[in-house]
């Protein structure tokens, strides 16, 4: 999605106009969320492919549901909601399939060509981001989900409790026992593991 000209309207003004029938509204909601909603995607589906599909699926998804959106949350949450439900469809469809690493296209992007920072703390970096996504790949996907919703979107307890549409104590136990089951798949990065056991 590329960039065009930043439409200074909150989400709500946004959304309002959208449920119009203003496309361009739509449009601007749409690329203000895709960044996170993108990322999103990558790490629950652990392939890049998939995460493409996922995401543009759910796009099409929020656009289609919007004039059912009725704004009880923010329409980040609503966003993330559908977009999770969307990656873990995917996941089900596709269980039987080898996941991938989805940091292979970063670490492409971070190989070909062009100037940037190179060196040993950006490998360590790239090779901490693919131990993790590796890591998370193997998580069962109700326990990646709460993981990735707190430790990458950063949402609260409550708002992963709407995400999900399960209890907070739920969310909770899903996040501990996921953190608990990552650390010893972060093979090398013990620090990486324990930053992501912060609340």
């Amino acid at each position: 999605m590329s960039a065009g000209p930043v439409d200074q309207r909150s989400d709500d003004q946004l959304v309002a106009a959208a449920r119009e029938g203003d496309r361009a509204a739509a449009d601007a909601l749409l690329r203000r969320h895709y960044p996170r909603l993108r990322a999103l995607c990558g790490r629950l589906t652990g392939d890049p492919s998939d995460a493409d599909d996922a995401c543009q699926e759910a796009l099409v998804a929020l656009v289609r549901g919007l004039p059912r959106f009725d704004g009880r949350s923010s329409f980040a949450t609503w966003a993330y909601r559908v977009t999770t439900n969307t990656c873990l469809d995917e996941l089900r469809r596709r269980r039987r399939r080898p996941l991938l690493g989805p940091g292979d296209d970063e670490s492409k992007a971070s190989t070909d060509g062009g100037p940037g920072p190179s060196g040993p703390d950006v490998a360590d970096r790239v090779a901490a981001r693919l131990d993790v996504d590796a890591a998370l790949a193997r998580l069962p996907p109700d326990f990646r989900a709460a993981v990735v919703l707190r430790d990458l979107c950063q949402l609260s307890y409550d708002e992963i409790a709407r995400v999900l549409d399960v209890p907070a104590g739920t969310v909770r136990s899903r996040i501990a026992r996921g953190r608990a089951t990552l650390l010893p798949l972060v093979t090398g990065n013990p620090a990486t593991g324990a930053e992501r056991r912060t609340p």
